[in-house]
C-alpha cells in the first residue's frame, strides 16, 4: 500500500445520490477536502457487477478516479436483515427499482419479513447497515468498513436521511434515522464509524 500523503483539495465522491453526497461532504470537508460528485463530472454510473460491498466500492472509486484524474472516494453500503439472511445487502439500492424509490424497497423488506414470521406471529427484526469505503487515485486505496446494529420498524417514519433510514432504529435509540437530527445520525451511523477509521488512516499517512 502506498504511503504517500494525500493532499487536501478536491475529492470526487463516486456517487449520483444527492443524499449520500451530502453525508460524504459533511464528513470529508472538516478534513480539508472539497467534495464534488461523479454525477457533477458527467460520469455514468458504473454497473455494480461485484458480489461484495468491498468489490463494488473498489469498482466505483476506480471508475471515478480514472474518469476524472482525481482522488475518488466511494461508499458502498446497504441494509443487511438478519431474518432475510443478510438481504437486501449489496442489492439494497436495486430493491428500490429503476426509479430508486426507497418507499418501494422498504415495502419489499416488510413483505419479506412478514413472510418469515413464526407460528406465533413473531418476527426477527434485527438488522444492520454495512458501509465499505474505498479511496482510489494516486495508487492510494483504503477500505475501512463497519456495520451498525439495530432493528427495523414496521412503518417508515421521518423524512430526514435517505434510503432505508425511515425504518432503521439503531441500538439504544427509540427513533429512526429518518427522524433523527442529521448531526446526531452522522455521529453514530455506520458511515460515520467507517469514516472515523478512514480519518485515522489519513492522519497517520
Amino acid at each position: 500500500m502506498s504511503r504517500r500523503p494525500i493532499p487536501r483539495g478536491e475529492i470526487v465522491a463516486a456517487t449520483h445520490n444527492p443524499g449520500k453526497l451530502k453525508e460524504l461532504a459533511a464528513l470529508m470537508e472538516p478534513l480539508g477536502f472539497t467534495v464534488t460528485s461523479a454525477g457533477d463530472a458527467g460520469l455514468p454510473e458504473p454497473e455494480e457487477t461485484e458480489t461484495t460491498f468491498e468489490g463494488n466500492a473498489d469498482l466505483k472509486s476506480v471508475a471515478a478516479a480514472l474518469g476524472t484524474g482525481k482522488i475518488a472516494l466511494s461508499d458502498d453500503s446497504g441494509l443487511a436483515v438478519e431474518a432475510l439472511d443478510g438481504a437486501p445487502g449489496i442489492y439494497s439500492a436495486r430493491w428500490a427499482g429503476p426509479d430508486k424509490d426507497f418507499s418501494v424497497a422498504m415495502k419489499k423488506v416488510e413483505e419479506a419479513l412478514q413472510a418469515k414470521s413464526g407460528p406465533d406471529g413473531q418476527i426477527d427484526r434485527r438488522a444492520k447497515f454495512v458501509c465499505v469505503l474505498s479511496l482510489a487515485g494516486r495508487t492510494v486505496k483504503l477500505k475501512p468498513s463497519e456495520g451498525g446494529g439495530g432493528s427495523l420498524g414496521v412503518a417508515a417514519t421521518g423524512d430526514r436521511g435517505f434510503g432505508y433510514d425511515p425504518i432503521f432504529v439503531a441500538d439504544g435509540q427509540d427513533i429512526t434515522f429518518g427522524e433523527m437530527e442529521p448531526e446526531k445520525k452522522h455521529a453514530m451511523s455506520h458511515r460515520a464509524v467507517a469514516f472515523a477509521k478512514l480519518k485515522a488512516r489519513l492522519e497517520n499517512r
